[in-house]
């Protein structure tokens, strides 16, 4: 068996029995990573892509999996306010700049130097998806 598929399949359990996570969590990172599956199918037709193999595929899950599990830390730490303003998009930043940079150093680690898909953007995405999962109003009901 291989380290990724091992790490996926860790991963998965985490994301599906953390107390802090549950189901909520495991169908937002379903979601996120079959809209990225078909982004990438539809671009390995219509762009001239390469084809995701299921290597590929079991990647893009780790790392929607790793980017959710940091976006929901970072939320916990700092709940969403409640209302618009200045402190949500100064949160926004606080996280994603941050994720750009580790998504940086996963894409290194799981692709080397060939890379063929976005993983840093795909770590920022999940990781900015994933901070909205407490809100400071409902914060209070979680610990």
């Amino acid at each position: 068996m291989n380290v990724i598929n091992i790490v996926a399949i860790s991963l998965t359990i985490l994301v599906w029995f953390h107390p802090m996570m549950g189901l909520l969590t495991f169908r937002k990172v379903i979601g996120i990573t079959l809209f990225l599956e078909l982004f990438y199918l539809i671009g390995s037709y219509l762009l001239d892509w390469p084809f995701p193999t299921p290597y590929v595929l079991i990647q893009l899950f780790v790392v929607t999996v790793w980017g959710v599990v940091l976006g929901i830390v970072f939320s916990r730490i700092w709940p969403l306010p409640s209302h618009k303003g200045l402190e949500r998009i100064f949160r926004t930043f606080l996280v994603v700049i941050p994720a750009l940079g580790l998504g940086m150093g996963l894409q290194v680690l799981l692709q080397g130097a060939q890379a063929t898909q976005a993983i840093y953007l795909i770590f920022a995405l999940s990781a900015w998806l994933g901070s909205g999962h407490f809100v400071r109003g409902a914060a209070e009901n979680y610990g």
